[in-house]
């Protein structure tokens, strides 16, 4: 208990330096392929989030998803790639090859779908290639390009209102 609360402290001194040198690296490239983090700890409707991504035409292959789960517990059959705080080390690096291929995939959108700023979700956003990042309002505003302001449970909300804007921006 305490060595997790020292690393999160840790990681969060480091997350903290990392966005005072933050860069905004936006395009205005159309949006083809999406990353979605999400935290299954508030949210376990996943896959109704990935089908009313697909309701407005987003291609199942251009998904990929990563699901963050406080506890991991190795009985459970996932579908999608999943990490957990014990996949990250002292120095804010990440020890899963899921997490570190998400990070380095450079997607045209990042959905940042969590609500609560829990510094390893944080940490994925930030080291993310993505060109364009969303998220909720309620997170540190300098890691995302876009922020929505809606509950987590809203997730049809959240997406109708995502490619709205989308559409204004001339990104799909």
């Amino acid at each position: 208990m305490f060595l997790n609360y020292m690393k999160n402290f840790f990681l969060k001194k480091i997350l903290k330096n990392s966005l005072q040198n933050l860069k905004n690296n936006f395009t205005a490239d159309p949006v083809k392929s999406i990353g979605l983090v999400v935290d299954a700890s508030d949210f376990n409707n996943t896959e109704s989030l990935i089908k009313e991504l697909l309701s407005w035409g987003i291609l199942p292959e251009n998904i990929k998803t990563i699901v963050y789960y406080e506890k991991l517990k190795k009985s459970e059959a996932e579908i999608h790639p999943t990490f957990s705080d014990r996949h990250l080390n002292w120095n804010g690096k990440f020890s899963s090859a899921d997490v570190n291929d998400f990070v380095k995939e450079k997607f045209d959108l990042l959905i940042s779908y969590y609500d609560l700023e829990k510094a390893i979700l944080m940490q994925i956003t930030n080291n993310s290639k993505a060109h364009f990042k969303v998220g909720f309002s309620s997170i540190d505003k300098r890691l995302n390009h876009f922020m929505i302001k809606t509950e987590v449970n809203n997730y049809s909300i959240f997406t109708s209102e995502l490619f709205k804007y989308l559409k204004l921006l001339n990104k799909i």
